[in-house]
């Protein structure tokens, strides 16, 4: 591994206060919980698969902090990791996840038909979530025009640019990204391929593998916003997520062009639907039906996802542990944006804001990505509902402020 110090077995000459790294100018959740009494505990253990805390902490040793966005400052080797080192992560994960205890439980909701219609966009429903299942199929007819609204079918086009919601899914038995070997990311490729080749209907698709590409196919995935290329953040750097690039990496997109598999990226599996406009609903749906299909095709192949009743969905980051959803929105509001209130609304909305370009860019233009900030401890619908919700209001403040008029009594309460 061309990171950190994990195989070098001469530091344990070193007493554990030569080996703990110097946190004295950092600010992420790993150097607020780690203390050199837990690194002294914890240098010595590692998991099945050779993972060790080093391991765990380098990305967060090597980048004390980030413009926009708290970094968690760890990432997991393999699904163990959470168990082994969960003196660490356990506070990292509470910390990270607003109060997540470790004897909370994960609920896991993939039911399209449980968004709701709001007649106010400020005022907040409470969704009645249903227990952990992905057997079932969610199929969901697309929304005739005639209908009245549908949760999540009403964002407005003329704000909103577009609509996307991504997951990541790891593969149980084989080691996470910044750990798996050569043979390893090569055999989740082959698995992935062969199971999402059987996807059918408007899922059907194709694999394209970034090492095999030619340059017209790497040219319109760019031109598609599709392409992930060689990671440059020094975050998954850091990380080792890099290591043999672009050997078993690749996408996978439907003829439509609307759902979309990274392999062995951040994760075994990114799944993401997308769309131009802001039918929310219909990218959700989408978005169910697909994550539950390819779901039931690994298992026809003896294969499962990393789940626990309390992790939920177990990923590479802790920041995406529980559904691992993000559900975000391109959407103009260059007024709401400069209001000194913005960032408060945000908050109370539970929503983070990043440039459209991802984590590490600005907004252009006042356009902004906006999504959910959690992702454990609420189920799926309940993070699209956050999101739905509020940018509804959040573009009713834009609409008022173009008009020249006040955005107090909009002002949301703390959800």
């Amino acid at each position: 591994m061309p990171f950190g110090n994990t195989h070098n077995k001469l530091k344990m000459n070193y007493s554990s206060e030569q080996e703990y790294p110097d946190l004295s100018q950092h600010n992420n959740h790993m150097a607020k919980v780690l203390t050199p009494e837990m690194y002294a505990s914890l240098r010595d253990k590692e998991t099945p698969s050779g993972f060790t805390v080093d391991d765990v902490i380098q990305t967060g040793v090597d980048n004390p902090g980030h413009p926009f966005i708290m970094t968690v400052g760890c990432v997991a080797g393999d699904e163990e990791t959470y168990e082994v080192f969960k003196e660490l992560l356990d506070p990292v994960i509470e910390d990270r996840h607003g109060g997540y205890k470790p004897s909370d439980k994960h609920k896991t909701d993939l039911t399209a038909d449980n968004l709701q219609v709001h007649t106010q966009p400020h005022t907040t429903t409470h969704n009645h979530t249903q227990p952990h299942t992905t057997t079932a199929s969610h199929n969901t007819p697309s929304v005739p025009l005639l209908l009245p609204p549908q949760g999540g079918d009403d964002l407005d086009p003329n704000y909103v640019l577009s609509s996307r919601v991504r997951t990541g899914r790891s593969i149980r038995g084989f080691c996470l990204p910044p750990h798996c070997s050569r043979g390893e990311r090569r055999a989740i490729e082959n698995l992935s391929i062969e199971s999402l080749d059987s996807l059918e209907g408007d899922l059907k698709g194709k694999y394209y593998a970034l090492k095999n590409m030619t340059e017209e196919e790497q040219q319109q995935l760019i031109d598609d916003h599709f392409l992930f290329d060689k990671p440059v953040s020094p975050l998954l750097l850091a990380s080792g997520m890099a290591r043999d690039w672009p050997d078993g990496r690749g996408i996978w997109h439907n003829d439509n062009k609307t759902f979309l598999v990274w392999v062995n990226e951040e994760d075994h599996l990114r799944v993401i639907s997308m769309q131009k406009g802001g039918n929310m609903r219909e990218v959700f749906t989408r978005f169910c039906t697909g994550l539950t299909k390819i779901e039931n095709l690994f298992k026809e192949r003896s294969h499962e996802f990393m789940w626990n009743e309390h992790l939920g969905y177990v990923l590479t980051c802790p920041s995406n542990l529980g559904t691992g959803l993000r559900a975000g929105v391109h959407v103009k509001l260059p007024n709401v944006s400069k209001h000194d209130k913005f960032g408060e609304v945000l908050k109370r909305l539970r929503l983070q804001k990043r440039g459209t370009g991802g984590v590490d860019t600005a907004a252009v233009g006042g356009v902004f990505d906006i999504s959910n900030a959690d992702r454990l401890g609420f189920s799926e619908v309940e993070l699209v509902q956050m999101v739905v919700d509020g940018v509804n209001l959040l573009v009713e403040m834009e609409k008022r402020l173009e008009g020249g008029e006040s955005i107090d009594d909009l002002m949301p309460e703390q959800k």
